[in-house]
């Protein structure tokens, strides 16, 4: 019995099991300005990484769908993500699907994001998750820079291993981190950093619990604090089956979830990422399309 692929993941998968693949220096970098009229303004990529831009919902900004043609990325590779909206700039950034981590002989793939948001401008940063493969190594970093009056309300979901296929992410790194200047300033660093004797952090209690799939969700804004006590409860509200969390610091506010099972943790962010970017930044109470696949 055979399971029916994708002609870029067969690539991919082919491409892994090659120890002496050339890696891939993929890159993204938009610039994008005011609503009334801006849009796009500037637009650089190397593959395999692509920004499509189709026509945006009733009511929604300029929206861009970042995808990777070589259908995910192995040990070596590197993925540079720049974003820089202009004074009053809009957009909302997904991805086109889930982006997978094949296991490797050794070498680290390496993801840098920069979102950057300047005064008065609103930028979402959503991508549909990433799926780690047994024996898999990222090191991912997401540097958001804003502007006062801007607001940007990023996140991310991590899935360890292809559970459908009976597989855990046992062996491997994860390095991921995130980092947020407000006016130029380091208000938070946060770092999460999975390597060796897995399954032993995923099983403690003090660990993950025994979750598969973790998120982190921030908004950074002039009036982030203020949204805590209802982001807690929209939080209670969508999550009924998975660990939850907000606090503040200073302009950021940080969201996290926890789950055994994937699915559950996808819907519990979409559903929160509706309702929260509604009160947040008075959008549609809605995720793109894509998401909703």
């Amino acid at each position: 019995m055979s399971a029916v692929i994708s002609l870029s993941e067969a690539r991919a998968r082919a491409r892994a099991r090659r120890q002496d693949a050339p890696a891939v220096d993929g890159s993204v970098r938009a610039v994008i300005g005011a609503s009334n009229g801006g849009g796009l303004k500037d637009l650089y990529q190397h593959e395999p990484l692509r920004l499509l831009c189709p026509r945006p919902e009733p009511d929604e900004p300029l929206t861009g769908i970042l995808l990777n043609t070589a259908g995910g990325l192995v040990g070596g590779d590197r993925h540079r993500i720049k974003f820089d909206c202009l004074p009053n700039g809009q957009a909302l950034i997904t991805g086109q699907s889930a982006e997978k981590i094949y296991r490797s002989s050794g070498s680290t793939s390496v993801v840098d994001v920069e979102l950057k948001a300047g005064r008065g401008a609103i930028l979402e940063w959503l991508p549909q998750g990433t799926i780690l493969f047994d024996r898999a190594r990222l090191r991912r970093r997401t540097l958001v820079r804003r502007e006062p009056g801007a607001r940007v309300l990023a996140g991310e979901i991590v899935v360890l291993g292809r559970l459908g296929m009976g597989e855990t992410f046992s062996t491997g790194l994860l390095f991921d981190q995130w980092r947020v200047e407000d006016a130029g300033k380091l208000v938070w660093i946060d770092a999460l950093r999975l390597e060796d004797d897995l399954d032993r952090v995923r099983a403690s209690p003090a660990g993950l619990g025994e979750a598969t799939a973790l998120a982190t969700a921030i908004y950074v804004a002039d009036n982030a604090p203020e949204l805590l006590e209802d982001a807690r409860a929209l939080l209670d509200e969508t999550a009924p089956d998975c660990a939850v969390g907000a606090t503040t610091l200073g302009p950021v506010l940080i969201f996290r979830w926890l789950s055994k099972e994937p699915h559950r943790l996808r819907h519990a962010f979409g559903a929160f990422w509706s309702a929260f970017r509604a009160r947040a930044l008075g959008r549609p109470n809605r995720i793109p399309v894509l998401w909703q696949r």
